[in-house]
């Protein structure tokens, strides 16, 4: 045993790998996630005072497998020989296979994405199966990326689980054939976890650091399995770009800064210069798509000097690609800025109008913020001032309501 209390990053790390070995060993998923849960649980309970394990992995797989085996114990007869064998083995075999005793240098992370990405699963049950196995999203951070209840949430992911029982999904990567189709789900799934790290949903910080580099390795690892494919290329070069500027997005306090007001020359230059490469080569081969014409965007964004610099027309033109390509609230937003930044502010509130008939959208808080920087920008301060302060309510990352209730403020004495 060593000493020391396991850290929020050793928890991410070790969860999916834990899991995937379980899953591997006895093929039931669902069982499995619950086994890991309970194990992490018993870890966070005892390590703290009994100390840690020098092979945290290895204890994590052991409890896991052996509280599997207590649960399939009253099964079949072939199935409670197999559980016998487990209770029988050392602690050193409920290591993932092709690891070693201390733990191993094998990750099935990607494995396990993708066996959350069966087809057998709709492409939502996909994604919200996906961020709580592999991500390590709660219930809750999830339910807001999709805009659902957190019950509804919680129910798609049980029946995720049945269902990837059911249809029999072994432990391995899909057929060369079903990789594609597998990775596009697995795609919007990093895409979000990604999201949820650069801008969090909830909490006292901006960014949690561990979900953005968790996202990043996991898409260069997609990109190693898929290499001709342009929206593997494209997300991973939008999450360089947009990671590049992480360390200006906030002032030593913890405030947020938006993009016009940041200190570029604090933005990753090595990030910059790798996902600009990235997307140059994949746009000069690949099929067009939505994440290559993001990753487009933030390459304009990321390649200007300064703000005043930025060229605003060609962002205008990619997303009117993107919006043929990928229509959605989030891109209309971002399609609004551009044309408020080219033609004017009341080009770009026109476009907004139509979200307040989303039922699902029409209550995001960034809408309204969207909304109250171009009334902002057109000089109607009153009326942007009622829209940051309707944003800061339903934000609920506090640096986000910490920004816009300090925008509405502004506008209140430019209005005085």
């Amino acid at each position: 045993m060593t000493t020391g209390v396991p850290t929020e990053d050793l928890w991410r790390e070790l969860a999916p790998q834990v899991l995937g070995a379980v899953v591997r060993r006895y093929g039931d998923f669902g069982i499995a996630e619950d086994v890991v849960q309970e194990a992490l649980l018993a870890a966070a309970t005892q390590w703290p005072t009994q100390g840690m394990p020098d092979n945290p992995k290895s204890w994590l797989i052991t409890v896991a497998s052996r509280r599997f085996v207590d649960r399939r114990r009253s099964d079949q007869a072939r199935e409670r020989r197999e559980s016998d064998a487990a209770l029988r083995a050392p602690a050193d075999e409920f290591v993932a296979p092709g690891a070693d005793s201390a733990g191993g240098d094998r990750d099935d992370t990607l494995t396990l994405l993708l066996l959350c990405c069966h087809p057998a699963l709709t492409p939502p049950s996909q994604i919200a199966l996906t961020l709580r196995a592999v991500g390590g999203l709660s219930t809750a951070q999830i339910a807001r990326a999709f805009l659902l209840p957190e019950s509804t949430l919680a129910q798609r992911i049980s029946r995720a689980k049945a269902t990837i029982r059911r249809a029999g999904a072994h432990f391995e990567l899909p057929p060369p054939s079903e990789r594609p189709e597998r990775m596009g789900a697995a795609l919007h799934v990093l895409y979000l976890i990604f999201n949820e790290g650069y801008t969090a949903t909830e909490g006292p910080d901006l960014h949690r650091v561990e979900l953005t580099r968790e996202a990043i390795r996991l898409t260069r690892q997609a990109r190693d399995l898929l290499p001709r494919d342009g929206e593997v290329a494209g997300l991973l070069a939008l999450m360089l770009l947009t990671e590049a500027r992480r360390p200006a997005r906030t002032r030593p306090d913890g405030a947020l800064l938006p993009l016009a007001e940041q200190d570029r020359s604090r933005w990753d230059q090595r990030l910059v210069a790798e996902g600009v490469d990235l997307i140059t080569d994949t746009l000069s081969w690949a099929p067009l798509g939505p994440y290559q014409l993001q990753a487009a965007i933030a390459a304009v964004h990321d390649e200007a000097d300064s703000a005043g610099e930025t060229d605003w027309p060609q962002i205008l033109g990619l997303y009117q690609l993107l919006e043929r390509f990928a229509p959605g609230p989030m891109v209309v937003l971002g399609h609004a800025v551009a044309a408020a930044m080219v033609n004017g502010p009341g080009d770009g509130l026109a476009m907004l109008r139509p979200l307040d008939d989303d039922p699902r959208f029409r209550r995001h808080h960034r809408l309204h913020a969207v909304r109250g920087h171009l009334l902002e920008m057109a000089g109607d301060r009153r009326s942007a001032h009622d829209e940051y302060e309707l944003a800061a309510r339903l934000a609920t990352s506090i640096p986000e309501q910490n920004y816009l209730r300090g925008k509405a403020d502004d506008c209140a004495r430019e209005r005085d």
